[in-house]
């Protein structure tokens, strides 16, 4: 995972504010985390897997406050969602993306998990 823009850890010098990129790339470790701030917006791209799962989902386990929206798979198999943070609120959100083979019934399972801590601006006073 290779976010642009600020690294990924939760202290608040690192978080990241705006528009960033985040990259996941085959080999890379299936469980990362980003520290964002309040509105900050994040273009997350999941490069084609090697085995014969394809992306199927991008899931947020808090909408409210980390929307996942946008989601399309292009056809080399490269995924890509949008996520959007609440705001002006603080938390915690679990993004999942889910693969599956397509030929093999019953339901995706989860492959990359994102944990992404949104960090409020300090207030004066």
């Amino acid at each position: 995972m290779s976010p642009t823009g600020g690294s990924p850890s939760g202290s608040a010098a690192s978080c990241v504010s705006g528009r960033t990129e985040v990259l996941f790339s085959p080999g890379d470790a299936v469980v990362q985390r980003l520290c964002l701030r309040p509105g900050a917006v994040v273009s997350l791209v999941l490069e084609p897997r090697t085995d014969d799962r394809r992306w199927t989902a991008v899931l947020s386990s808090a909408p409210a406050f980390v929307l996942a929206s946008g989601w399309r798979v292009d056809a080399d198999g490269t995924a890509r969602a949008s996520l959007r943070c609440a705001g002006t609120r603080g938390d915690t959100a679990q993004v999942t993306a889910r693969a599956k083979a397509p030929d093999v019934a019953g339901a995706a399972r989860i492959a990359f998990t994102l944990h992404v801590d949104v960090l409020p601006y300090p207030t004066q006073g």
